[in-house]
């Protein structure tokens, strides 16, 4: 028996033998409360994400459209 499955042994035989701790009636409710909880927090960062992603991009459109060429562009090619 190499070390590995010894040790495998070893808990199973310890998580069997041993007396069951009780267990909470509500412990399903909590654990689906606390998900529920968790991904509307991350829904709620993710929206926050986006909105500022839109907030930034808009942002610059408007300070280029605001602020025109640089001084130091050249012109445009005669004819355009």
């Amino acid at each position: 028996m190499s070390g590995l499955e010894r040790r495998e042994a070893e808990a199973r035989r310890l998580l069997l033998a041993g007396p069951r701790p009780p267990v909470p009636a509500d412990l399903a409710a909590r654990a689906a409360g606390q998900g529920r909880r968790l991904l509307r927090g991350r829904r709620f960062v993710r929206g926050a994400a986006w909105l500022l992603l839109v907030a930034a991009v808009m942002a610059l459109c408007a300070l280029a459209a605001v602020a025109g060429p640089s001084p130091g562009t050249a012109p445009p090619p005669p004819g355009w």
